[in-house]
């Protein structure tokens, strides 16, 4: 009589390992899911031009996510990656007219590397906890950039027209901005798949004092993650600015908590150890469907938050619970 029950059980166990060891399925069903739900609320919005606008705005979302999951796998995050952002994405539209289109590029990628540096020193050397850390630089950096827009207040700003094609053109219906970042996220996806930086990570995000019994030096590992995740903020400002094609001192900073909440939804935990950069990425392109259902339904700015919040929350909290340990 008991044999139909542990039958179901059995099943249930195996759909649980199932699903645990490839992560990827139930996101990738549930967006999915979405752009069915999105076709049926507004029909015939599925089309190529529909996928290729998603694609450019999620590309700049999850470029800032991969910062998170980078660092989330330590146990870390950086929530300076907003204004890094913008302060590259200012500089090279105020700089371009004075040094030209690559200089400006090459200075506007500086103040974020500096960025990332100041907190891989003050987390990996100093021991400062990184939301505290990466919160005070992201506070000094906006104050920079307010002192910065001043001296150069006279000067005008102007997109570079290379970041322009960049971030609005396309090449065969496909966003122009894959060029960037299809080969930065390979090149993501291999390092934590495949090299030793990568499976540090890992190491210091499950045990970060047996890593540093094992002989790891986890202060330069933290310092080489966090300039990582600067530069990978400044090279998103430059997308960014193209795509948007007007600079402000604000510009990346509504992106950092979407992008926290791409990394949680693809997977990576906040307590380190656990996650991968594909699961971020469909994390993005989720968030970028519910922006735009949220649009479709034309709800105030209010409710539209609010609602957009507890959709995260309930995705995430299903996402952990079927995905998670049994």
């Amino acid at each position: 009589m008991t044999m139909p029950a542990q039958d179901d059980l059995s099943i249930a166990k195996r759909i649980r390992r199932f699903l645990r060891d490839h992560p990827l399925v139930p996101l990738v069903v549930l967006l999915i899911a979405l752009v069915v739900i999105l076709e049926l609320m507004r029909p015939g919005i599925f089309n190529e031009r529909w996928i290729g606008n998603t694609i450019k705005f999620a590309i700049p979302l999850a470029m800032l996510a991969a910062c998170q999951t980078l660092t989330m796998l330590t146990g870390g995050i950086d929530l300076s990656v907003g204004i890094a952002a913008t302060i590259s994405a200012f500089v090279v539209a105020t700089q371009v007219a004075i040094l030209g289109t690559p200089g400006a590029i090459a200075v506007s990628l500086i103040p974020a590397i500096l960025i990332g540096i100041a907190n891989g020193i003050g987390v990996g050397l100093f021991r400062v906890h990184p939301l505290i850390m990466t919160l005070g630089t992201g506070l000094i950096g906006t104050g920079c950039l307010q002192v910065y827009q001043r001296t150069v207040i006279a000067t005008g700003s102007s997109v570079p027209d290379i970041l322009a094609w960049l971030g609005t053109g396309r090449t065969f219906g496909a966003p122009n901005s894959l060029l960037v970042f299809v080969p930065m996220a390979a090149l993501i996806i291999y390092a934590l798949r495949r090299t030793g930086f990568g499976r540090l990570l890992y190491a210091l995000g499950e045990n970060e004092d047996a890593a540093r019994l094992a002989g790891v030096r986890s202060w330069q590992v933290i310092l080489a993650l966090y300039a990582l995740s600067g530069l990978i903020a400044g090279i998103t400002g430059l997308i960014y600015v193209g795509l948007i094609k007007a600079p402000s001192l604000s510009l990346a900073v509504p992106l950092l908590l979407p992008s926290v909440a791409a990394a949680v939804i693809g997977g990576t935990s906040i307590f380190g150890g656990r996650g991968t950069y594909s699961g971020t990425i469909v994390g993005a392109l989720i968030l970028t469907v519910l922006t735009t259902m949220l649009t479709v339904l034309q709800m105030p700015e209010g409710s539209r938050r609010i609602l957009f919040g507890l959709i995260i929350l309930a995705v995430t909290a299903v996402y952990v619970r079927i995905t998670e340990d049994s």
